[in-house]
């Protein structure tokens, strides 16, 4: 008589993917099937907390009734026509995304990275057109740990190793300054200057929170020197940190701002850059485009998303959440953390290298039905949806506690 033990469908599904896709990714082995929420349930049944929320694209949890009924009736009407046609939703779309973030004009995209891309092709036609800089020679300076997506170009501008490594050659025209040092900024701007592209907080990096006014600097510098300042505020957008924008905690507005993610509430991609009408004017008709961008279906979704951000206060529950949540991180004391820091909940747990690495946690939290992601290989990063209540943080906290605080080294 056979004793073979038959394959769980989580292992029959991880085979699968391993045999057929590619290996770019390396999650944690869990499968997912459902989501309601702040919590998914995996093909075999056993219930887990998302604090991850896809990077903060899940902002508002899984399921929400709302986003759901307002997929449905777009799909019922039209879901996409390209931009060679109008929609009846893209135009309403632009007008209450510049009426809630305060900006003028809109051009939507997908992914985040097209958004950064979008970003940069506008900042250097405007540093072209109107700051006149000499042709093809404008420069937009990032900072170091920066990560503003995969593409070739974005990548030219990493100084992570793996993202770079066999890519090559680079796009030129992007000198990297020390993040959080508003000196070293000002002290690489020169006449060819057209931009600084920054995250509020380096989300990849570590959850890494800028010294307290630096924006404000920022914005100063940008200002005086006549460089826009562009926001990528794609993981950092939206409530996510405890404001509607990052940038509001120092209060330094950007010229140009990037957003995606938790725009499209977690159901459909949807990303955009805002920016004035005289900065947006470099773009003329066939300068750029998307067959996808300013869908009627992701601008059905995105509208309702954003009625939800004033309905719900999600930026106060953030806020709130994010207090009650490191404050409960903090008091494990555990052994094998450096620092808990973050905005919101937005939060990083630095683990000391002795320790392991920050997977090796994700994965012990993975055991006790909590889901999260490693940043940067030392950091874990905790970014549940914003609806999630204190009773579900202390029931984390009832097994990601005795973890942490009975950590060995290794």
């Amino acid at each position: 008589m056979s004793t073979a033990v038959a394959e769980s469908r989580t292992e029959q599904l991880l085979k699968m993917s391993d045999a057929y896709g590619a290996h770019n990714y390396h999650p944690l082995p869990v499968v997912i099937e459902a989501g309601k929420g702040c919590y998914v349930t995996d093909v075999d049944g056993k219930r887990y907390l998302d604090m991850l929320s896809a990077y903060s694209a899940l902002n508002f949890g899984y399921s929400h009734p709302r986003l759901l009924d307002a997929a449905k009736r777009q799909l019922e009407k039209v879901t996409l026509t390209s931009r060679a046609f109008h929609n009846d939703q893209l135009g309403p779309f632009c007008k209450e995304l510049c009426e809630l973030s305060g900006f003028e004009a809109v051009l939507p995209m997908n992914s985040g990275a097209e958004a950064v891309e979008t970003a940069i092709k506008c900042a250097r036609k405007w540093g072209y057109e109107q700051k006149k800089i000499e042709d093809g020679k404008a420069e937009i300076i990032c900072a170091k740990g920066n990560f503003h997506g995969r593409t070739t170009t974005i990548v030219s501008f990493s100084t992570d190793a793996q993202y770079r490594k066999g890519f090559g050659p680079f796009t030129p025209g992007f000198p990297l300054v020390k993040f959080g040092d508003a000196g070293e900024l000002e002290r690489a701007i020169n006449k060819n200057t057209a931009a600084f592209l920054v995250e509020p907080i380096q989300a990849e990096s570590g959850i890494l929170v800028p010294p307290a006014g630096y924006l404000k600097q920022v914005r100063e510098i940008c200002t005086k020197h006549n460089i826009l300042f562009i926001a990528d505020e794609i993981q950092t957008g939206l409530c996510r940190t405890g404001d509607l924008f990052a940038w509001q905690h120092d209060n330094a507005r950007p010229d140009m701002m990037c957003l995606g993610k938790a725009l499209g509430g977690g159901v459909v991609p949807i990303s955009v850059i805002v920016t004035s009408k005289k900065i947006m004017s470099v773009f003329t008709p066939g300068d750029h485009g998307s067959t996808f961008g300013g869908n009627p279906f992701a601008c059905a979704v995105a509208r309702e998303a954003m009625k939800l951000i004033r309905s719900e206060g999600l930026d106060k529950r953030a806020r709130e959440m994010g207090d009650y949540f490191r404050a409960k991180l903090k008091s494990t004391n555990s052994p094998a953390v450096t620092e808990i820091r973050g905005r919101g909940l937005l939060i990083g747990v630095q683990i000391k290298p002795e320790y392991g690495n920050a997977r090796r946690f994700c994965e012990a939290f993975m055991e006790e039905g909590i889901l999260c992601k490693d940043a940067h290989e030392d950091v874990i990063r905790f970014a549940p949806p914003l609806v999630i209540e204190k009773i579900d943080i202390d029931w984390a906290m009832d097994r990601i506690g005795p973890i942490l605080q009975n950590a060995r080294p290794i």
